[in-house]
């Protein structure tokens, strides 16, 4: 059925377009809010006749399109106006014009719009809050690229302006453009879902392809961030021209085919329009691309332009996200009237004069390709073609005046309302249209969630298949997905394997995407989906190679119950025994001429030291703590200058008789009898002032080690300062040194028992083993160093008590015949000799 009635009706015409073919149109109807609109009509059909004659499905798609979106607005505004509830007693009006998709033709509209209302000419203006423009609002345009035109006029006079269609990000921003909303989602949201849908079937190895103009530009950019941060490879990324009348436009086609050849990607994702869409595929198809997996958006995906390319099945699998929109109760319906009324001679005659009252500025040119479009042609594409996201624009704003107006269910006052007032209501609160509550995020737009289609071939015939969800997570029926594959599963695209959990990727090349699988070393661990290194474990903690977390960390010292530790303690046990009993048979044998000769009382009191000096070492065993590591080298320093002292009198009583004869008599009596106590003590005392330096400048302290054990954490007592550790040790070997050189090289007449000899052994046995100690204490940094300790004391003691004590022993117990005054005798007895 020819419509001129139709036209006639919407007074279509080209108002001051660049091109005769560009279809524009104008309609108005009065009301006490006027609502401006702009839908796109005709610049796709001046491409499509540079390239070739275009046929009546192409034609019809791109204007039905506008026409189901301004019918949409005329709808809604209806419905609104027949409501009781939303807008009682209040007139909505509505003003729309065709954008011809150039931005230099929506500009005359915008601009109109911007006029003072009831002039066509706009205020120069100080102060504009209390301008009243001709529009309250503006609904539209539907392309990214007009609206970035647009809205910074709208947003300078911060009129409200509700996209159904634009969805680049940079709209989003709402310093730049505080008044502008959308009812559709942006182009962030969809990359998400994009992203998401490549990870999950692991696809990783893809090409990326968009349109070279805002829209197509703006996606592809969000694109290319976000999948870098997913560890998803770009193996090409570029941008195909959108006017395909340029000479260059088939040129940039075939070469952009053949680089996504070259890289042996399987997965195309493209963001771009219809025309752009299908003059890529047709390339692919004639070029013999092989099958791939397209990845597409609603810009073309529900497009019969790109969908009707000759040998379309052939180009593989179409998987694509389309925004998920509910359906407009009536809105078919109310189609199917104006189209039935479109015969009527009465809607005819006042078509016609309509026409006659049209502006002068709105030319009579019409798409003539156009003029036969009847209910069975427009019926599909309003099958296809979503009007809620105009239905949504429309009532946000009218929701916003019910609330600036203060209306009621039953009343509105009819009072003044500029344009920015409404801006308030419009971010803050919520609205709800045909039972589903919508509102306008912080970026001032809606994000309705996402369907994930694929196209499937019925009987020749395509439809779109619902495969899956996307709404801040994504939800996909693979099995519902028929792949092109042989096997009908998903293809692989991959430049590298995925790495199993506990390695990373190891770079060859010089292309980021190709690597080896490397296992992580010990103590480091996977961190991350594919990262590039391992991350080390906190010191704390421990992990195997090829680990994917940390372990916690065992503590490490000498335990009471392993092997080692139960032999030395038993070690140390029979040494204390050996002390006692030692200790015992000396003090039944006290009065005797051997223990009187060998010290006497004394030797009691150095045994109770050695009996103190084996029973520390069961300060080495167990966890050790800040006190207890101060208190070791305390110890034994201590009990070990206990036993040296009450061998040092005896060494100086024998020094002097052998040695010096003559000053012998006068000093003898310091260093025997009961003066030779003093001198113990004194040697005591001074060791206990070192003790207590030591604590000053630098006792021992608990460390823990978390570097000499791969799974442990080493808990021993360091050496803070080696100065305080000479000092403490120091004056012990100095009175070792001391009885030493007193007695190496004293001779003992035949027959008679060598005293000196047992002191001489002791301290030699001393030297060589704290030889051995500093060199291996000093290294050591594990458990050892405890054992080390230990086995010194534990030497110490049973050089001494083997050396100066035992050999005494065996003469009291097995050669009582020996224990007698002439065998013993004193040196002091004897008559002292005259120096030579």
């Amino acid at each position: 059925m020819k419509l001129p009635g139709l036209w006639l009706c919407l007074s279509f015409g080209c108002a001051a377009s660049p091109s005769p073919l560009c279809l524009s149109a104008q309609f108005r109807r009065p009301g006490d809010f006027i609502l401006g609109g702009l839908f796109p009509f005709g610049k796709d059909l001046v491409n499509l006749t540079a390239r070739s004659e275009p046929t009546l499905l192409h034609c019809q798609r791109l204007f039905t399109d506008g026409l189901i979106w301004a019918l949409g607005m005329r709808f809604t505004i209806d419905q609104i106006n027949n409501s009781s509830s939303l807008l009682p007693g209040i007139t909505l009006g509505y003003d729309m014009y065709d954008t011809c998709f150039e931005p230099l033709v929506a500009l005359q509209p915008s601009l109109l719009f911007l006029t003072r209302n009831g002039t066509t000419g706009i205020g120069i203006l100080c102060n504009y809050t209390e301008y009243q423009p001709r529009v309250t609002a503006v609904i539209g345009p539907h392309k990214s690229d007009l609206c970035l035109v647009t809205a910074k006029l709208f947003s300078s006079f911060l009129i409200p302006q509700v996209s159904y269609g634009a969805s680049i990000e940079s709209l989003s921003n709402t310093e730049l453009f505080p008044s502008f909303y959308r009812t559709v989602p942006s182009d962030k949201n969809l990359v998400e879902a994009v992203v998401l849908l490549l990870n999950q079937f692991g696809w990783n190895w893809i090409a990326a392809v968009g349109s070279d103009d805002e829209y197509g530009r703006s996606a592809q950019a969000l694109f290319l961030s976000m999948a870098g941060n997913e560890n998803i490879c770009i193996a090409f990324d570029g941008l195909i021209p959108t006017d395909l009348a340029e000479p260059n436009a088939r040129k940039q086609l075939e070469d952009t085919v053949k680089l996504i050849n070259s890289t042996k990607v399987n997965v195309v994702v493209l963001f771009s329009y219809s025309l752009p869409a299908q003059a890529l595929l047709e390339h692919s198809i004639s070029m013999g691309l092989g099958k791939k997996v397209w990845i597409g958006t609603e810009a073309w995906m529900l497009s019969d332009i790109a969908a009707s390319t000759p040998n379309i099945q052939s180009i593989g699998t179409v998987l694509g996200f389309v925004t998920r929109a509910g359906t407009v109760p009536g809105f078919q319906q109310y189609v199917a009237e104006l189209f039935s009324s479109a015969g009527q001679e009465e809607f005819c005659r006042h078509s016609r004069e309509l026409s006659r009252l049209m502006s002068t500025e709105v030319l009579d040119t019409q798409c003539q390709q156009c003029d036969h479009v009847t209910l069975g042609d427009i019926w599909p594409v309003l099958r296809v073609s979503t009007v809620q996201p105009v239905h949504l624009a429309v009532y946000s704003v009218a929701h916003a005046l019910h609330r600036a107006l203060g209306c009621t269910s039953k009343s509105c006052p009819k009072s003044a309302i500029r344009s920015w007032q409404l801006l308030h209501f419009m971010n803050t609160l919520p609205f709800e249209v045909n039972g589903q509550s919508f509102r306008f995020d912080q970026s001032h737009g809606t994000n309705t969630g996402y369907k994930l289609i694929s196209w499937a071939w019925r009987d020749g015939t395509l439809t779109y298949l619902p495969v899956g969800d996307y709404e801040q997570s994504l939800y996909v029926q693979k099995s519902q997905i028929q792949f092109h594959t042989a096997d009908k599963k998903e293809p692989t695209s991959e430049c590298f394997r995925r790495c199993q959990p506990g390695q990373f990727r190891r770079i060859k090349g010089f292309n980021l995407c190709c690597y080896d699988c490397t296992d992580c070393s010990e103590n480091t661990f996977w961190s991350s989906t594919d990262s590039t290194s391992c991350s080390p474990c906190p010191q704390h903690q421990w992990a195997p190679a090829r680990s994917t977390q940390c372990h916690e960390r065992s503590e490490r010292f000498l335990f009471w119950d392993e092997p080692l530790a139960v032999a030395l303690v038993t070690l140390a046990a029979l040494m204390a025994a050996l002390s006692c009993g030692t200790a015992l048979l000396f003090l039944k044998h006290l009065h005797t001429p051997l223990v009187q000769v060998a010290g006497g009382a004394r030797c009691l009191f150095a045994l109770l030291w050695l009996l103190l000096q084996s029973l520390s070492c069961c300060l080495y065993v167990g966890r050790p703590s800040s006190a207890l590591c101060a208190t070791q080298q305390l110890s034994y320093a201590l009990c070990l200058n206990g036993c040296l002292s009450t061998l040092l009198p005896k060494a100086l009583e024998i020094s002097l008789r052998t040695e010096f004869p003559r000053c012998a008599p006068r000093l003898l009596r310091w260093v025997t009898q009961g003066r030779a106590w003093l001198l113990v003590a004194v040697s005591l005392l001074f060791q206990v002032l070192l003790c207590f330096c030591h604590v000053r400048l630098g006792p021992d302290d608990l460390v823990a080690d978390y570097k000499s054990l791969p799974r442990e954490v080493l808990l021993v007592c360091g050496t803070q300062s080696w100065p305080a550790f000479a000092l403490l040790h120091g004056y012990n070997s100095c009175l070792a040194f001391v009885c030493f050189l007193c007695t190496f090289m004293v001779q003992t007449p035949a027959r008679r028992y060598n005293v000196a000899r047992g002191i001489t052994f002791a301290t030699l046995i001393y030297f060589i083993i704290w030889i051995f100690f500093v060199v291996v204490f000093a290294t050591l940094r594990t458990v050892l160093r405890a054992v080390t300790q230990i086995c010194t004391i534990l030497a110490t003691t049973l050089g001494i008590l083997g050396s100066y004590f035992v050999p005494k022993c065996y003469i009291l117990v097995f050669r009582p015949d020996l224990n007698t005054g002439d065998f013993c005798q004193n040196c002091t007895e004897e008559e002292p000799q005259e120096d030579s």
